[in-house]
């Protein structure tokens, strides 16, 4: 693959598997990114000129679509709205980007005969509870339960649909929550983070037992790339890294890294539908495709993290009075 389409580019995991792209290999790489507020051109700061192009577009745009599909010899899809406090909000953002901007880049990648990987997320499957031992894997029923999970569910079937009825030639990947660097503040790694370095007290939903399995945003990118160069077409990859933690552990972590008692902090009251609890059993892409974690500790992933965002508060300072108005707005401060 000389040259790769990434949708999302210069979001939060997709800029991260662009930085990796031009560090790992030789392709060059073509970003479309409708650069909402969740995206940022600095994200792809430092980066070769010669081999990275920046459009600045929607993917719903099919004449753009199409011209840029036919210049490459790969998509992956990450461009998504994926905030589900936002999706609760106001759904019609998520209807239209996840659902008619993949039909969009479906419709391209089968004109053009382009190989196509789709980065979706574990909350199609739903929860799971709190005290189940079980995990999600590619044979678990799709159960989503707000507005941004059903309609990554319905975008993953989109590209099933397609695969099997024209042929395209796809792949698809569930991830389990990601952080690192690049993400942005309205989150809820950065968002406790950015509170803490400001010196506010962190919030936290409920009583914070509800678990997420945690992936550090460059062990996805790397299980990303291993799938589009290497996975079986039609085949569905669940990528995790082993990382449960439930939100009160991992705001505690945070404290104990600024130095803060482990009780402080605000609570307030649950979002609607908050799932419990994901976990992901990646086992069929490690035994399938030989890809392993190479940052599976959390903790010292946190450490890194909160160290890019000391410094890097040029990057996330503009945003942040404006997510904490809007969650304020929204009556979720």
């Amino acid at each position: 693959m000389n040259t790769i389409m990434v949708t999302g580019g210069a979001g939060f995991i997709g800029s991260n598997f662009v930085h990796h792209v031009i560090a790992t290999t030789t392709a060059d790489v073509v970003v479309l990114d409708k650069f909402t507020y969740a995206a940022s051109r600095t994200s792809l700061d430092g980066l070769p000129a010669r081999r990275l192009r920046i459009v600045d577009g929607d993917i719903c745009d099919a004449g753009l679509v199409d011209s840029l599909v036919a210049s490459v010899d790969a998509v992956v899809h990450f461009a998504a709205e994926s905030h589900n406090d936002n999706s609760l909000h106001d759904p019609s953002p998520f209807v239209q980007t996840n659902l008619i901007g993949t039909f969009t880049l479906l419709e391209a990648v089968r004109r053009h005969g382009r190989r196509f990987h789709h980065v979706s997320t574990d909350e199609v499957y739903g929860d799971l509870e709190l005290d189940d031992p079980a995990r999600f894997t590619e044979n678990t029923p799709y159960n989503p339960s707000s507005p941004y999970s059903s309609t990554k569910a319905g975008s993953d079937l989109l590209v099933r649909a397609w695969v099997r009825s024209f042929g395209v030639e796809a792949t698809l990947s569930n991830c389990s929550n990601n952080y690192g660097p690049f993400q942005h503040v309205e989150k809820f790694i950065p968002r406790q983070i950015t509170n803490l370095i400001d010196g506010v007290r962190p919030k936290l939903y409920g009583a914070g037992l509800n678990v997420r399995d945690w992936i550090h945003a460059e062990d996805h990118s790397s299980a990303v790339l291993t799938i589009l160069t290497r996975g079986r077409i039609g085949e569905t990859y669940l990528i995790g890294a082993d990382g449960e933690r439930d939100n009160l552990t991992i705001l505690k972590a945070l404290l104990a890294i600024f130095g803060r008692d482990s009780d402080w902090y605000d609570p307030v009251p649950d979002r609607p539908g908050h799932d419990l609890r994901y976990a992901i059993d990646s086992s069929k892409l490690r035994a399938e495709l030989g890809w392993v974690p190479q940052r599976p500790d959390v903790e010292a992933g946190l450490a890194d993290t909160v160290r890019w965002y000391r410094e890097n508060e040029s990057w996330w300072r503009s945003d942040k009075a404006a997510t904490e108005a809007r969650y304020e707005a929204q009556g979720q401060a």
